[in-house]
C-alpha cells in the first residue's frame, strides 16, 4: 500500500498561503515577521502568534468561525477532487501535511475525502474566539516529520510514500518519501531536489508520475 503525501497551499489548495489569503482579506500582511522567521530570529509559535495578532488588531473579537468562512472562499487546485479520487480507486492512502491553517485543511479533508491531515491550529477561547496563539504541529522547516508521522500511522514503508509540493519547504518532505515531486515548482531549488517535476497547473498531471 502507497501513501501520497500532498502539501496543501499551492498544491491542492490554489492560494499561495492560507495565511497571506486571511492576511489579505484584513488588509495586513507578514513581510517584516516571516523575514524575522527565516533568519531564525523567531520560532514557529511566535511566527503563527504574530498573525493572529495582526487580524485581532484589524477586528477584536474575531472567532475562527470567521477565519473559516475567509477560507471558504479558497480554490481548489484544477484536477484535485480528480486525483484524490483516482488514488483512493487505487487503494492509495492520502495524507496532507502543511503549515497552513487546518481550518482550511479540515474543509478540502472532507471535500476530498483525504485520510489524514496535519496542520497549524489557531486557539480559541471557550466562545471561539481567537486568543492570539497558534497550536503547532507542522514546522514549516521541517515537514518531513509530520510524513514520517503519517507514514507510521498508515503502516506504510518511506519507500511507498510519495510527496508532492511546490516550495522550498516542500524539500524536507522529498527527503522522508521514496518518491517526490515538484507540483509547479515556485524556484529552481524545489525542482531540482524533486525526481520529477509537473509544470503545468493540473493535479492530475501527478498521475502519470505514481
Amino acid at each position: 500500500m502507497a501513501l501520497v503525501v500532498f502539501d496543501m497551499d499551492g498544491v491542492l489548495a490554489d492560494a499561495e498561503s492560507s495565511w497571506v489569503y486571511v492576511h489579505r482579506r484584513f488588509g495586513v500582511n507578514n513581510d517584516h515577521s516571516l523575514r524575522a522567521y527565516l533568519k531564525g530570529e523567531i520560532d514557529d509559535l511566535e511566527f503563527i502568534r504574530r498573525d493572529v495578532n495582526l487580524w485581532m488588531d484589524k477586528e477584536p473579537g474575531v472567532t475562527a468561525g470567521d477565519i473559516a468562512r475567509v477560507l471558504d472562499d479558497v480554490p481548489l487546485m484544477p484536477g484535485a477532487a480528480e486525483t484524490v479520487r483516482d488514488l483512493r480507486g487505487r487503494g492509495m492512502k492520502t495524507a496532507i501535511v502543511s503549515a497552513g491553517i487546518d481550518l482550511l485543511g479540515a474543509r478540502i479533508t472532507d471535500e476530498l475525502g483525504i485520510d489524514m491531515c496535519f496542520a497549524n491550529g489557531l486557539e480559541t477561547s471557550a466562545d471561539g474566539r481567537l486568543t492570539g496563539h497558534g497550536i503547532l504541529r507542522v514546522k514549516l522547516m521541517d515537514k518531513g516529520d509530520a510524513v514520517t508521522e503519517a507514514a507510521k500511522a498508515m503502516g506504510v514503508d518511506r519507500s511507498e510514500v510519495v510527496s508532492i509540493g511546490n516550495s522550498r519547504y516542500d524539500i524536507s518532505m522529498f527527503e522522508r518519501s521514496g518518491t517526490s515531486i515538484a507540483f509547479c515548482p515556485a524556484d529552481d531549488e524545489v525542482r531540482a531536489r524533486a525526481d520529477a517535476v509537473v509544470e503545468e497547473k493540473d493535479l492530475r498531471r501527478v498521475l502519470e508520475l505514481i
